[in-house]
Parts: C-alpha cells; structure tokens; sequence
C-alpha cells in the first residue's frame, strides 16, 4: 500500500494498487488495499497471469528469438493443418509458450499472422541469396536457379510453400494481409524480367520477346506447377522439364550455349 505526502511531509491516505484513486478508512483491522472490488479483481487476474520476463522483450530492429519462435510455430501449424487452426492457443502450445507471451509480442492474432508472414518472406529471401550462384556468363542458369525457389526440391521449400498456400486462402478475404501477401510491386516478376532483358542486350535471347510478358508466364507457369507437385498431381521431375522447355524457347540461338 502506498502512502501519499503532502509537501510537509504528512500522510494523506491510501492510494489503490491497481489506480490512483484513494483508499477508504477501513477503522479497526488491517488496511484496505484497493478502493474497490472490481481493482481487487484486477489484481487477483494479473498474479494468475504472471507477466513476460523482460529477457524475453523484443529489441528494435530484428525479430527477438521468441518471436521467431513464435512465428516458426504458427508456419508449422500453418503447413501442417492450415491457418484456421492457429488460434493463439495453438500456436503457443505448438511454440512450447504461454499464451501470455504470445500475446504480448503479438498483441493479436491478426497481427502474428501479418508479422509471421512479414518473417517468412524475409527469410526465404535471406536463403534463396545464399543458396542462388550468381554467375552473369550464365543467365540461363540462373534463371533456372530462380526458378526452382517456387518448387518444393526439399524439405524447406516445401514447408514454405504450403505455409503460402495457406496465406493464399486467407489472403482472399483480408485486404491487410493480401498486401503483405502479394506486393504490387511485384519483386520476383521484376527480377525474371530484368535476367531476361539483361540477357536480351547481350543478344542471348530469341528475338522479340517481352521481358516482362516472359516473366508473369515464368512465375505464374513455376507456381503453379509448384502447387501442383504439392498435391502430388505432378512429379518435381516433369515439372522441371517444363520449366526447362520454356527457357529453351527463350534462350534459343544463343551462341554461347550452342542451343
């Protein structure tokens, strides 16, 4: 119980544990330690919920560890049953936390989906960056190399793209998600349309083509046949094929390759 002072020094009653309001006179026993039952309710919830050790706060800039452990557990969830059963108390039982702690640096189930796919994108980006060879005398290759960042060729790739199938659904009927989901910008048409102009200058390409015709055929074509070796409709190989077809077509006649 806090004890208010004048400027003299002199008590001038109780103040509340939950609020600043004053605590009424009790006369004999021991004194009242809030000025209502409902601030003694309130705090009878808050020692049930016992608050977020400060280790485990956020910092600024990249996600903090439980963040991110929160997030792979929402992905886990996401590929394995879909995003309608991560509730919060699913994906706290599923990160091995509390619900508290989900909430607390999460604050909604909204928002751990948007941040989560915010995540997401960002570290398939960091491991398509160490996994792709960059090799300027090959843009075939790599362009082939892109490419196969949309098909499940191991247990990563595969994980992430169910975890997007996932979001594609919910993505339908949530605005605010949609445009985490799919940013007008268009980040991967844009680099398959620059490899291709690139090598077009260099006059490595069949003649008339549009870079960024080329590229929404090359995206949509890979995603979708990504989709379907996930559904088991099409085998990694057969696709790949495919995908190799349409470079051909793209690159044919270039006289480094001989093709």
């Amino acid at each position: 119980m806090r004890i208010e002072r004048d400027e003299k020094g002199d008590a001038q009653g109780a103040v509340c544990r939950m609020c600043p309001a004053a605590v009424p006179a009790t006369g004999r026993g021991r004194p009242a330690l809030y000025c209502s039952r409902s601030c003694q309710a309130k705090a009878c919830r808050r020692r049930k919920q016992p608050p977020v050790p400060a280790a485990e706060q956020p910092t600024a800039g990249a996600p903090s560890h439980r963040r991110r452990q929160i997030a792979e557990a929402l992905w886990r969830i996401a590929a394995e049953r879909g995003l309608h059963a991560a509730s919060l108390r699913e994906v706290a039982a599923e990160a091995g936390v509390s619900l508290r702690a989900v909430q607390y640096h999460f604050t909604s189930k909204h928002r751990l989906l948007v941040d989560a796919l915010r995540m997401l994108h960002a570290e398939n980006e960091r491991i398509a960056r160490s996994r792709i060879r960059f090799d300027a005398t090959d843009p075939r290759a790599l362009l082939r190399a892109v490419l196969d960042e949309f098909l499940p060729v191991d247990a990563q790739r595969t994980t992430a793209l169910r975890v997007f199938a996932a979001y594609y659904a919910r993505s339908l009927t949530d605005p605010a998600l949609a445009k985490v989901f799919l940013p007008d910008e268009q980040p991967l048409e844009r680099l398959v349309a620059q490899l291709i102009s690139a090598a077009q200058t260099e006059g490595r390409t069949a003649p008339g083509l549009d870079p960024w015709r080329e590229a929404d055929l090359l995206v949509s074509g890979a995603v979708g046949l990504g989709n379907d070796v996930l559904h088991g409709r099409r085998a990694l190989d057969e696709v790949r094929r495919t995908l190799d077809y349409h470079l051909d077509k793209i690159f044919a006649g270039d006289p480094r390759t001989g093709r």
